[in-house]
């Protein structure tokens, strides 16, 4: 396993492959130790656990397939102390289900099982998860090229013991455990401060990358907010904090350097489109006048090497401006299929389609390209158009840092290499 201090370094330095290690490139399981008391555990999320002198609490419990090993981890470290209580950062799957195996251990030793606190929107999260597992099993094959037939989205979780709405503070042995409320990635998001040992745990809030404040599948982001907490963090004078994502980062400057660039990037991104969508405009104008902040994406810890700074662009915009582009034509519109038949028959046919979108290709212009064959696909599906539609999307595909769009594009591609538009849907 790699020392995970010097690892920590290489990365802030910009010296190390962030992509390498972010967000679910390689794991860490054994666990390390990297302060006093402080075990970092990295599976598909971070899961850190703190010895209080009186038993441990853990931030974040992991994804399904962390459970048997980070409970494998932790018991190597502190082989019999029991487990008081778990804090869940949010309700994504990857950091709530790693409380079982110590629940059984209570049961056998007939001790209290630990206490699981989190917001109170979580449980509503949860029954959503519920209602959507259909949808959540095709978006989540799509975002993360699950590209298995069986993959379901999970159906049943684990609820908080204790919830609350914008404060909460609970003491277990010598440490004091400070939650707090801040809307961002989730409705239901909790970051926690431990004032004795100046530890912070953001939760997803910070991630070792741009913010996950887009996602094109996923529920309403809140970047104003985000940044907020961002801030209110950012002014504790934390000395370790322990993201959701990535590695630790050690000492007060640099946390509060990570902090605050992360703040002022949704914060500028958030004016910029709020300036333009005061003026009356368009999405269209909104997606490509925007001028992005490169200093800031250019930082090691904000890479957009998992979501896509345009959709978080468009995230604000839903926010502020619901559904609705600003393009007349789209409010309601004509089938996909009808647009694209009489695209094709202004084409003058399929086969200048399909000359077009690849000479479009050659020339660099991927982003048209991927437009003209996407009609072609739907008016006329056949082997040859769908064999172009997978060159597209998958020289698209390579071309794209944030893993996010990466994996969706490269989703089409692979999709038409089975004569298909989609593989977790119907088309």
């Amino acid at each position: 396993m790699p020392d995970i201090r010097q690892l920590a370094e290489q990365l802030w330095r910009g010296e190390g492959d962030l992509a390498a290690v972010h967000p679910v490139h390689s794991r860490f399981p054994e666990g390390s130790e990297i302060a006093d008391g402080v075990l970092f555990y990295k599976g598909l999320a971070s899961a850190n656990t703190i010895d209080t002198g009186d038993g441990l609490v853990m931030l974040d419990t992991g994804a399904a397939q962390d459970t048997r090993p980070l409970h494998e981890a932790v018991r190597r470290w502190r082989p019999g102390a029991p487990l008081r209580a778990a804090v869940f950062s949010h309700h994504h799957v990857d950091h709530i289900f790693g409380v079982g195996p110590f629940e059984t251990e209570a049961d056998e030793q007939r001790i209290p099982r630990p206490l699981v606190y989190g917001h109170a929107g979580l449980g509503a999260n949860f029954d959503r998860y519920k209602k959507t597992q259909g949808w959540n099993t095709a978006i989540n094959r799509r975002q993360f090229a699950i590209n298995v037939a069986q993959f379901r989205w999970p159906s049943e979780f684990r609820y908080p013991d204790v919830t609350y709405d914008r404060a909460l503070t609970f003491r277990t042995g010598d440490l004091t455990f400070e939650l707090r409320h801040g809307r961002g990635e989730t409705d239901d998001a909790t970051w926690t401060w431990i004032p004795e040992r100046r530890i912070l745990a953001p939760g997803d809030l910070f991630i070792w990358a741009a913010p996950n404040a887009g996602n094109p599948q996923k529920t309403q982001r809140y970047a104003g907010e985000w940044a907020a907490a961002l801030r209110e963090m950012a002014a504790l004078g934390a000395e370790l904090m322990i993201p959701g994502h990535g590695m630790p980062i050690f000492g007060a400057e640099r946390v509060q350097a990570a902090l605050g660039d992360t703040a002022e990037l949704l914060e500028t991104l958030e004016a910029r489109v709020l300036a333009l969508m005061n003026t009356g405009a368009t999405l269209d104008r909104v997606l490509h006048e925007v001028e992005l902040p490169q200093h800031l994406l250019e930082k090691p810890y904000l890479r957009p090497i998992y979501d896509h700074p345009q959709f978080i662009l468009r995230n604000i915009w839903r926010l502020y401006g619901g559904w609705y582009d600003g393009e007349p034509d789209n409010l309601l519109p004509a089938p996909r299929a009808e647009q694209a038949a009489e695209w094709v028959a202004l084409a003058g046919g399929i086969d200048n389609v399909i000359a077009r979108a690849q000479a479009l290709a050659a020339d660099g212009n991927l982003r048209l390209a991927c437009h003209l064959i996407e009609f072609a696909v739907i008016a006329a599906p056949s082997a040859r158009v769908h064999a172009t539609r997978a060159e597209i999307y998958a020289a698209r595909s390579k071309s794209e840092e944030s893993s996010m769009s990466r994996n969706i594009l490269n989703h089409a591609a692979l999709a038409s290499a089975e004569g298909k538009r989609d593989l977790a849907g119907q088309s």
